[in-house]
Formats: structure tokens, sequence, C-alpha cells
């Protein structure tokens, strides 16, 4: 191995579909195969999909009756968001819906997953002080177009974008009512959409809703609770989403035949040395604190033991009474078991894990708590975000760990990809053409390893409002100009070298797979002609009118 040096953890967004079951059998953390590029193509009927969400794409923040979610009030604090931007108008996905369905249909896309903005359609969080029916249509306009297009919908009910209302008034995600108020939200949701929709995803990456947004503050509502936080949302969040479930049990699925979900980030931990079994246990524990954390309560019943065991025991070490993670009575275990019909799985990258003791009161918190330390190989690939290294045989190992933790579920992936940073305009990716091969062929010898894996989708299909990092990084398929007022989008590359994937199925043979690159590159150079004519036509428009107002100016005096 390479020498390692200390790794930044940024979680964010590969997620998957995944049917519960509760069998389980032993990873076999000594086995990592790192084999060469694999040539073959997907079973039939694979679905290929491209993701987005609401705040990150849909701008009008308040047009038409929404109301203000946390992510607006947070981003509007200055100091919150790099170079204190924010999604007031984003991608204008509001108003340009029908432009971007008209990319996906070019791109012959099985699916889409987006996400319905709560506050867009209940703008206080409440059902019962107002419905926004103007929100309800354009969901309901988007919905219908994707159909149109045969497109299937994956819609996401909650991706962060909290009513801002529900925050100042109860505190949010650390109260328990939020547990009914979503649960009403969701209930709409399925009584106005349900009859066209089929995959519903509770909630997408509840870890960094958690860690981030009641730990950490470095997400919208920017809350610092050391140690309690996360732990208390997380709670509340695995309720909620086990009250959705059952609502839609009992009232919705016998009419519209639908699955419930939920979509879990997990980034995956290896082992620093594999016959070291001091370093598998941490990997371990790195998983069972980040995917496990959400998906064992909701496969088995309650948290993983090793989280129970670490959190209690450093909270015994502070003198409390009590563990600082909560805690499920036998009623509510019963309630929470089995309830998803397909889990969502994230991932992006990969790090080696190793052992490190976090002494008890020195800065006690969710890190400290699992007892290990992240490192990444300086050789690993890293084109953009701080925290994305390109590890394509993690991907594999994640998807094997599914395997054998839940007992082979079907799993669609539901996101996965790569930024690159601000400055570069470059509309030929090679790093991101190179990302998507490499992981989605990991994936297809994941399928050769036996591992249930039904569909994939590319995060994400325009570049959009990064949230903290603001707009200073670009997981898109299609360049987005944010300068411009209109937001128009230009393909890049990897859009080209995706819809080759989609159309082959995978990889049928090296003398093919190996001209698509050259091929999208070829095609993408009329991109970048574009957008430079573009841009010099704005600078134009820009000195020009900065010409009319000094003239302006010098007639006044």
């Amino acid at each position: 191995m390479t020498m390692l040096q200390w790794g930044i953890l940024r979680p964010h967004h590969v997620l998957a579909l995944v049917l519960c079951v509760s069998a389980t059998e032993d990873f076999d953390w000594t086995k990592n195969e790192r084999t060469s590029f694999y040539y073959g193509t997907f079973p039939t009927g694979f679905s290929w999909g491209v993701g987005s969400s609401a705040y990150q794409t849909e701008g009008a923040w308040n047009v038409d009756g929404k109301g203000i979610s946390i992510w607006d009030a947070f981003s509007h604090k200055k100091g919150k968001i790099f170079l204190n931007d924010t999604a007031d108008s984003s991608c204008e996905g509001y108003h340009k819906f029908k432009d971007d369905i008209a990319l996906m249909k070019d791109m012959k896309l099985n699916h889409y997953r987006f996400s319905i903005s709560w506050p867009r359609i209940l703008p206080t969080g409440l059902k019962s002080e107002k419905i926004n029916e103007k929100g309800i249509k354009y969901y309901s306009d988007l919905i219908n177009m994707l159909l149109d297009n045969k497109i299937t919908p994956i819609v996401t009910l909650y991706h962060w974008d909290l009513p801002q209302v529900l925050h100042e008034k109860y505190g949010g995600w650390h109260n328990i009512s939020m547990v009914n108020y979503f649960n009403d939200f969701a209930n709409l949701c399925f009584e106005r959409f349900g009859n066209r929709v089929k995959y519903w995803i509770t909630f997408n990456n509840p870890w960094s809703i958690a860690v981030e947004g009641y730990e950490t503050g470095e997400h919208a509502p920017g809350l610092k609770l050391k140690g309690t936080g996360a732990y208390k949302a997380a709670h509340h969040i695995i309720k909620a989403h086990a009250k959705v479930w059952h609502t839609y049990d009992m009232q919705w699925r016998s009419k519209q035949k639908g699955l419930v979900g939920i979509s879990l980030t997990a980034d995956w931990g290896e082992p620093v040395d594999i016959s070291n079994q001091r370093d598998i246990e941490a990997a371990e524990r790195y998983i069972q604190f980040y995917l496990g954390w959400f998906a064992t309560p909701l496969f088995h019943g309650d948290y993983p033991q090793v989280m129970k065991d670490y959190i209690g025991r450093k909270s015994g070490q502070q003198g409390l009474g009590a563990s600082r993670l909560p805690v499920f009575s036998p009623q509510e275990k019963s309630y929470i078991k089995g309830t998803c019909d397909f889990l969502g799985l994230g991932h992006f990258t990969t790090r080696y894990v190793t052992l490190k003791n976090y002494p008890s009161g020195a800065g006690d918190n969710y890190f400290s708590d699992r007892d290990l330390a992240e490192l990444v190989d300086p050789q690993w690939p890293d084109p953009g975000s701080e925290w994305l290294y390109s590890v394509p045989w993690g991907f594999r190992r994640l998807l094997n760990f599914v395997k054998t933790q839940y007992g082979n579920p079907m799993i669609y992936v539901t996101e996965n990809g790569v930024s690159e940073k601000m400055l570069c305009t470059d509309l030929c990716d090679d790093w991101r053409m190179k990302y998507f091969k490499d992981y989605i062929n990991e994936m297809l010898k994941a399928i050769k390893d036996g591992v249930n894996v039904k569909g994939y989708t590319a995060w994400s299909l325009l570049d959009s409002f990064e949230w903290d990092e603001g707009f200073s990084e670009r997981f898109g398929l299609y360049y987005v100009d944010f300068r411009s007022k209109n937001k128009p989008r230009y393909p890049k590359a990897s859009v080209h070298y995706y819809k080759r994937i989609i159309s082959s199925n995978g990889f049928p043979n090296q003398r093919e797979v190996e001209s698509w690159k050259r091929k999208a590159v070829e095609t993408c150079s009329s991109s970048n002609q574009l957008l430079a004519a573009a841009r010099r036509k704005s600078k134009e428009n820009q000195e020009l009118a900065g010409m009319e107002q000094a003239w302006s100016i010098h007639d006044e005096v």
C-alpha cells in the first residue's frame, strides 16, 4: 500500500432502492478482489436515470405561494455559504422543467429522481393551515410530463428543505412533533400524486440531516449540539419514516400498488490492514455508524450493537445517567422493523480506516464516539470536491456488504457522480467519463458477484446549488451558466458518454467502449464553442450596459 494521509470527511450523496429482508451473513473483510475492467452488459430491463433535488435546482424560492425553508433562511445568513451564494434562482428548474425533461428524453432515460419541496405545497409545514394548490400543480405537471415521455418518476419527500416555520416554532427534527407533521405532508403527496408515482423515498441522506444540521452546524438549520444533537434528530427521523411507511401500507398500498423506502448515504470504509483485526473492527464501526445507524433499525428493529456499546460506554465515562444514544421501546422496535420496501444507498467515495482511541471528555461527539481515524491514499484521483476521491473498487465492496447484511436485497442505485471546481469551464469532462465508466463497471462486477442490482441513477442531471459550497462545485452532466439570467444548459462530454452506456446497456466490447470517449470529446467541442460565444456576448452586453449607465450619469450631471 502507498503512504496514507489524513482524509477529510464530507459525506454526500450513491442512492439505491433496496427491498427489505432480515437475513444476514458475515461479510468477508479479508477478501478484496481488485480485478481488471470487465466487458459485459447489464441484465435485460436494467433501469438508467438521473437525479436532482428541489432546493438545489428549482429556484423560485418565494414564487406562487411557496413558504420559506430552513435552507432559504440559512443561505440568506452571511458567512454560511461559500461566496454567500443562495439557491434563490439556482437552475430556474421551476420554470424550465419542460426543457429539462426534453434533455432526459434525448438521453433515453428510464427514470428521473427528484424531490418535492415541503414548503412549496404546505407553506407553514402544516396541512391543517394551508395547501398551496399552485405548488401541487407544478409537481403534478412535472409528473405527467415525465410519464408522457415514458420516464418513471422516483420521488423524494424530504431532501433537506424543512419549512422554516416548523424549525422556529418547534426546533425541527429535535422535536417529536415533526413525526406527525411529516406524516401529514407525506399523506397529502400520496393523495394527490400517488395514482401516478410508484416509488417514494421518505428521506434523502438522514446522516447529513442529523450530523451536519444538528451536530456540526455546517448545514441548515445550523445547530451545534455536540454529542446529542445528531442522535436525537436521527431518532425522530427513523420514527417519522416508519410512520409514513405504515400510513401508506394501511391507506394507499392496495389502491396505488407503490413502494415506500428511504435513501441512506454510505461511503465505503476499508481496513488499513485487512489482516489486522483492530483495523477490521474499526472499518465495521465506520460503516455501522454511517449506514447501519439508520439501516439496522429499519431492517432489524434496533440500532447496531456497536453503536449502543460505544456511545453507552462513553456516556458512562462522562458521568451521564443514560446513554446519549436514545432507546427504542419494545413496541417501537417492532413498529420500525421491516418498514422499507426499498432502501436508498448513497455512495460517492471510500476511506481507509484504522483504530484511534478518543479519551472521554476530549470533546465528546459523534465523530469521537467511533474511535477511528479516516485516511486516504494520495494516489487516489481527486478531481473536484475535497472529500470526493475516486475509488471505484469501494463501490463493489459496499454493494456486497449490503448483500450480506440484508439478505441480498433488490437494489436500484439512485445517486452516483463526481464534481469539478467552479473555475473549470471545459465541457470535455474526461475525469467524469472515467468516474462513470469505472464505478458503473464495479457495479456490473457486483452483479456478477450475485448482488441483485436493478438500476442506476447518475448524480446529477444539472450543475446546481451544492449546499454550503454554493455554486463552487459542479456535479452536473449538463453545465449551467448561472451568470446568465436564463440559466442555459450545455451538454458536457459525459452526457454523450452516459448515453452510450445506456444505449449499449453496459460495456459490450473493448473496441467499442474505447471509441466512446473520443466520440464524446468530439461532440462536446461544439458545446464549448457555443458556451464561449455566449460568454463573449454576455461580456459585451455587460460592457454596453456599463457604458449606458456611465452616459446616463453624465447626462444627469
